[in-house]
């Protein structure tokens, strides 16, 4: 007898899975707005582009808004691309040169495995030693110039005589 309690009577009856709702054959979820996991994502990517072209049409319709974008052209010098010139016209912008690719000293190709020195010069491997190329940088001046500033001068006040 204790088989014929399995006929279907039992008080735990587990849900049938249900079919997508767009009809694709696959078997939907009930998080997922008993949709497949095909059909939901596609979904969501819908509504993402949906997003972003509004975005696009609110920013391509709201132009009052002036937007200055700042380019570094030479170190320490900052232009505002939105800016003009006294004239009137923009001022042409020349694209950064590459960096040198050479040697100073001996004008060997160095690439990627060039040696930058302080005194803002790249070199080979050999160069690399201010000694190898008689770099004129002042790396005692430097050195003093941090050690002063790490260590500022203490004296304490004078103590007045009774």
């Amino acid at each position: 007898m204790g088989s014929e309690q399995n006929d279907g009577t039992s008080s735990f009856c587990p849900s049938e899975p249900k079919l997508c709702v767009n009809g694709c054959g696959f078997f939907g979820s009930p998080s997922n707005m008993n949709l497949c996991s095909k059909c939901y994502r596609d979904i969501l990517t819908k509504e993402e582009q949906a997003a972003s072209a509004k975005a696009a049409v609110e920013k391509s319709l709201n132009p009052n808004k002036p937007k200055i974008q700042l380019q570094q052209i030479t170190p320490g010098v900052v232009v505002e691309s939105g800016s003009s010139t006294s004239s009137g016209e923009a001022a042409p912008v020349d694209p950064p040169k590459p960096t040198a690719t050479r040697c100073l000293s001996c004008n060997k190709k160095v690439g990627v495995t060039g040696f930058k020195c302080k005194c803002g010069s790249t070199f080979c491997g050999a160069h690399r030693y201010p000694e190898s190329h008689d770099c004129e940088f002042d790396f005692k001046g430097v050195a003093r110039e941090a050690i002063a500033k790490a260590n500022p001068v203490v004296k304490a006040d004078k103590v007045e005589r009774i």
